[in-house]
């Protein structure tokens, strides 16, 4: 890939048992590069690697280094101007997808955007790292993490984890499934992508010949 860019400052939301020094010291060494998109207060960021300016604006594909995403814990990097969040999904997270799913207005995500290989309920190709822009389908906000389920999420006793978008309310789960009756008509967008290795994701691009 081309030159390489930090992104933004690591903030990590996740377990408990997150390594609180690990935190800390990264949130220090990054805090002063800014230039992240517009959902940077909410959302944590690890560093990444990005092609050149030029390059992004032409669209090029994102590598992304995932070696320090520990488990419950997401990054953001940007791609063709949006923000793609990865979120590397707990097992309770996962299970919270195959619970009842009649809340959801696409749950098999039929009329949602997402590469052929991510249309399962997990919308991913790994079931535990979701690949996903974090703009609203509605009118391009950015919603917010809130991956606390139940009623310490302040969204009710049924929320299982997910998404919430500040400006008109629309809610989406861990796989970015919308709530029914929500302003947002259709999931969030999973965009193409695929594994180079277990540590590095190439956002922006489908493997050739999958």
């Amino acid at each position: 890939m081309g030159d390489e860019a930090v992104l933004g400052a690591p903030s990590y939301r996740g377990p408990s048992d997150v390594n609180k020094s690990k935190r800390n010291f990264l949130i220090a060494a990054t805090s002063a590069v800014g230039g992240v998109v517009g959902a940077a207060v909410a959302v944590p960021f690890l560093i990444s690697m990005e092609p050149s300016a030029r390059a992004r604006a032409a669209g090029a594909p994102v590598e992304v280094d995932i070696s320090r995403l520990e488990p419950g814990a997401m990054l953001t990097v940007e791609w063709r101007g949006k923000p793609v969040w990865v979120l590397n999904r707990t097992k309770p997270m996962l299970e919270s997808l195959a619970k009842d799913t009649s809340f959801l207005a696409d749950p098999e995500s039929n009329a949602s955007m997402q590469p052929d290989n991510c249309k399962n309920p997990d919308r991913s190709i790994k079931p535990e790292f979701l690949v996903v822009v974090g703009i609203c389908t509605h009118l391009g906000c950015s919603p917010s993490p809130r991956f606390e389920p139940g009623d310490a999420s302040g969204l009710g006793a049924n929320w299982p984890g997910g998404f919430l978008c500040p400006c008109h309310g629309s809610r989406f789960d861990l796989a970015g499934r919308v709530f029914a009756g929500q302003p947002a008509p259709i999931n969030l967008e999973i965009p193409p992508y695929y594994f180079l290795s277990d540590t590095r994701v190439l956002i922006g691009e489908e493997k050739k010949g999958a």
